[in-house]
């Protein structure tokens, strides 16, 4: 724990909530109620890196309507750049995870080292307020956000219509394939398959992020 915090550049007060941040509810269960899961952190982070991703938005561009800003804010705070994130923190190494978690590769999978980043979000603010943790977003999750970001936003569901288009009259279907987690905190899973072919898969936290994932593998394989 006094690795992450030098990498953060937090010291925590209340050590208990960066362990909490740090535990998987596969290691809670096995504790029998000695250890608590980061799952109510995660919720919480949730909702501050949502706040922090809009009020950076609102301010950086002034002019760009809400329907944009909601995608854009969507592809910001994604699984995506939660993992990698996590990935530049080493998180992996440092949860506590279950035997059968760690068994399966759970200490390596995005969307457990997504949701960690989230709840590390909450246990600093909740050890140090909103400006703390507002660091650390912008620091870690948002730091290539600067004014003119909603001309980086990518609409990889019509960048691949177009493409397929080009090389043939090509055919497109997004098939929901998965749904995993409690109703706050939902997984959701496509399949994008061109004239029948599977092309790429994708998981996000709404329907539509999930789509936009599997149309952007899709892409890359077919440009390969």
């Amino acid at each position: 724990m006094e690795k992450l915090e030098e990498r953060i550049g937090y010291h925590f007060r209340d050590r208990r909530l960066l362990e909490t941040a740090l535990t998987h509810s596969s290691f809670a269960n096995e504790s029998h109620g000695r250890a608590q899961s980061y799952e109510r952190l995660e919720f919480l982070g949730d909702s501050i890196l949502g706040l922090t991703a809009a009020d950076l938005l609102y301010r950086l561009e002034p002019a760009l309507p809400e329907g944009q800003m909601t995608r854009l804010r969507a592809e910001l705070v994604c699984e995506a750049s939660l993992h990698r994130a996590a990935l530049e923190l080493s998180l992996g190494g440092l949860m506590r995870l279950g035997k059968g978690e760690e068994l399966t590769g759970g200490r390596e999978r995005p969307s457990i080292l997504a949701d960690m980043v989230e709840s590390l979000i909450a246990a600093l603010y909740l050890d140090a307020g909103l400006q703390e943790a507002q660091r650390f977003i912008r620091r870690f999750v948002l730091r290539d956000v600067r004014p003119g970001a909603a001309h980086s936003f990518t609409d990889y569901k019509t960048e691949l219509q177009e493409l397929v288009q080009s090389r043939s009259d090509g055919h497109i279907e997004y098939e929901l394939i998965g749904e995993t987690g409690p109703d706050h905190d939902k997984r959701f899973s496509f399949r994008v398959s061109v004239n029948g072919k599977a092309a790429g898969e994708g998981t996000g936290r709404s329907k539509k992020e999930a789509e936009q994932l599997a149309a952007r593998m899709a892409l890359e394989a077919l440009r390969k």
